[in-house]
């Protein structure tokens, strides 16, 4: 969040100064951007071959933050809502791919739901994605996993794993492919609004986990 915080003070600048700014410029500050939310994923990655139930409710999250994840991960749609209210200037065509990309996106979030809930079904009572969800890190904990009744078979793990890992996939590729779809300045814009989105929520999300912990 640090280093999110250093990036969205660089992209309000740029966007302060787009007509002086050359396209190569903007492009290089883009590309550091998007170096950035690849390493996230690198590291995400890691940990969920660690331990993925742990980034089905990561503890580095707020609670209103996980009140967002599709498959350990923002739902990739939410993509496409930041697009439309960061970036004005969107041409006919680039509307029209946009939208294309939009469905085939949605029909790819549809599937990765399907695939989640044959996971759940196939596990016994409770399941483990919603005992992760409920508990948070808590659960994650073996004297809990014990207490529960619950065993993690390895084949559960590797298909959770693999379910990250296309969620991810998915995010990533969408990610990619609007980029690809605007123009640099209008990168910029997007990228200013995606910064912000997460600061906000991350934000809110925490002082409301304070207040409820001061309440209870």
């Amino acid at each position: 969040m640090v280093r999110q915080r250093a990036f969205l003070d660089e992209l309000l600048s740029a966007q302060q100064h787009l007509q002086e700014l050359q396209d190569a410029d903007m492009r290089q500050l883009i590309n550091r951007v998007l170096c950035h939310y690849g390493q996230y994923y690198e590291e995400k990655s890691r940990i969920a071959h660690q331990d993925v139930l742990l980034v089905f409710s990561p503890p580095w999250f707020s609670s209103f933050e996980r009140s967002f994840l599709l498959v350990a991960g923002f739902k990739p749609g939410m993509t496409f809502q930041v697009v439309n209210s960061s970036v004005a200037d969107l041409s006919g065509e680039q509307r029209q791919r946009l939208s294309q990309l939009r469905q085939e996106t949605k029909r790819e979030e549809r599937d990765l739901n399907d695939e989640l809930a044959k996971v759940q079904e196939g596990v016994a009572a409770p399941p483990l994605v919603d005992l992760a969800r409920s508990h948070g890190r808590v659960c994650l904990s073996r004297s809990f996993m014990a207490e529960e009744g619950v065993v993690v078979p390895s084949s559960f793990r590797e298909v959770l794993e693999n379910l990250v890992e296309k969620a991810d996939a998915l995010r990533s590729n969408t990610a990619w492919k609007v980029v690809r779809i605007l123009r640099p300045a209008q990168i910029i814009n997007f990228l200013v609004a995606v910064a912000e989105l997460q600061i906000r929520i991350r934000s809110w999300g925490l002082d409301k986990d304070a207040q409820d912990g001061g309440q209870g």
